[in-house]
């Protein structure tokens, strides 16, 4: 997770963050070399005392000045087109659960299986443990297994909420009335931590979101105990 040190990205836990970072450092690498040349030319005509009264148009710079971004364009469009339609693919998902934004706290259901469901609230302070993060940990996690399609539909029962894990990539608005779906794969175990991203209330800042990446028998026989109770 992310520490007050972090100045880049959390480190991906899914594909789909994989193809994020490489799609920022690509924009990136266009933005330093262009920053680079403008900053270089800038300089160069500050420092430079010769000067031509009698140009009056220069054809050929113009046409590179316009040729030469449409290209660089070319090249942040096409990733990032390819990178749009990745986010938005549905790949005959194994599990879909179901979250479910109040005020202020993240219901799931786990429909695949025999209805389980649970609230998640954000842990107070008072209570943490010496291995908890404040403003971060949960009183129910949201278990799911890694290497696994997973799709969340995502919802609200009151205003608009978003569901946001950043080290997996997701982030999906959840609008009263309609359903939002995403679709990811965990590719590793651990705990990866996000909290709602859309303006929702006083207590916005204390509804977040805690998924737990696990095995797949570790899950189905934490599943096969939250059913029998």
């Amino acid at each position: 997770m992310a520490s007050w040190s972090s100045l880049s990205f959390q480190d991906s836990a899914s594909p789909l963050m994989e193809q994020l970072i490489f799609f920022h450092d690509h924009a990136m690498l266009i933005i330093i070399l262009i920053t680079t040349l403008v900053g270089y030319m800038l300089v160069s005509l500050l420092f430079n005392s010769l000067t031509d009264h009698f140009l009056m148009e220069g054809q050929t710079i113009e046409i590179i000045w316009t040729v030469l971004p449409a290209i660089i364009l070319i090249f942040i469009a096409l990733p990032s087109l390819r990178l749009l339609y990745l986010l938005d693919e549905i790949n005959d998902p194994s599990i879909t659960i179901k979250a479910i934004g109040h005020q202020w706290y993240w219901s799931y259901e786990y429909s695949d299986f025999v209805q389980v469901n649970f609230d998640s609230y954000m842990i107070p302070s008072s209570e943490l443990n010496d291995s908890e993060f404040r403003l971060l940990d949960v009183d129910n996690r949201t278990v799911l297994p890694m290497n696994t399609q997973i799709r969340v539909l995502v919802s609200a029962a009151d205003v608009i909420h978003s569901w946001t894990i950043p080290a997996l990539g997701v982030k999906a608005d959840g609008i009263p009335g309609r359903l939002n779906q995403v679709s990811f794969t965990v590719n590793r175990p651990g705990l990866f931590y996000g909290q709602c991203s859309e303006i929702c209330g006083a207590n916005h800042s204390f509804m977040p979101i805690v998924v737990e990446s696990t095995s797949t028998n570790s899950f189905l026989s934490w599943i096969s105990n939250l059913s029998n109770n």
